[in-house]
């Protein structure tokens, strides 16, 4: 099986590329990330961040793309994205007013069929990025993800799974990892804690309840090509966060 890349979301910096995107990007590479997942550009053209790119010697991986511009301005991310190379779109989230009936996320699903279907014209992939509430809200019987995935042809949506959110939603990651084998071309790797207060965190890789192992493990067999790592919130320096997290990666999966 083909080895799994290993990339960050770059939702992880975002107080960092405010300032200095560029900068930013530099100090992701030397970390030694062969990819990246964009959340937002930094102003830069497409060519310009291509050439960065190149000059930095990392992928683009993925662009997450908020659904109010996938509708709005599609063929224009899409243009971008296959400027600087990526081979991914993907819609992170849906907006909480938007998801409170059933009636929505119908809407929803087939708003995402329309998206994925031009992506699929155009040559790019589109995947969907799930939270909990997916994985806790249903539609017609079953749960939110499992009827996109079942509604939507896989031609036309892919998943991009967050494993610590199906871990958050009490469901079991790797069981989802399975059942979807072939059509998780990307997948985030991240940790949590839950504190006695009841709070959630999320922590360095290995330093949480979520079992990586197992969930790489499954990866690789379902033919995941991108592990990224995501932490939604750093309480230590980001840097030096992203930075332990991918000592981590390397040293466990071999």
């Amino acid at each position: 099986m083909a080895k799994m890349n290993v990339g960050l979301q770059m939702y992880t910096l975002r107080e960092e590329t405010a300032i200095d995107f560029v900068g930013t990007l530099h100090k992701v590479a030397k970390i030694g990330y062969e990819g990246v997942e964009f959340a937002g550009y930094g102003g830069l053209t497409a060519v310009e961040l291509k050439e960065l790119l190149e000059q930095l010697k990392i992928k683009a991986i993925a662009s997450h793309v908020s659904l109010a511009q996938l509708t709005t301005h599609l063929d224009e991310e899409i243009d971008y994205n296959l400027t600087i190379g990526s081979r991914y779109i993907v819609c992170p989230y849906v907006a909480d007013d938007d998801r409170q009936t059933e009636a929505q996320w119908l809407a929803i699903i087939q708003q995402l069929q329309v998206i994925g279907q031009r992506c699929a014209e155009r040559g790019i992939g589109f995947a969907y990025h799930n939270h909990d509430f997916e994985l806790l809200q249903q539609v017609n019987g079953v749960f939110v993800l499992d009827a996109m995935m079942k509604e939507v042809p896989e031609a036309a949506l892919l998943m991009e799974l967050d494993s610590c959110w199906v871990h958050h939603a009490g469901q079991n990651p790797q069981a989802y990892i399975a059942q979807y084998s072939g059509r998780i071309p990307l997948l985030h790797l991240k940790d949590m804690q839950k504190l006695p207060s009841g709070e959630t965190l999320t922590v360095e890789l290995g330093r949480g309840e979520v079992d990586l192992i197992a969930i790489i493990e499954a990866s690789a067999k379902a033919g995941v090509e991108w592990l990224i790592v995501e932490q939604d919130k750093c309480t230590n320096p980001p840097f030096e966060s992203i930075e332990e997290s991918y000592n981590w990666v390397v040293k466990n999966y071999k």
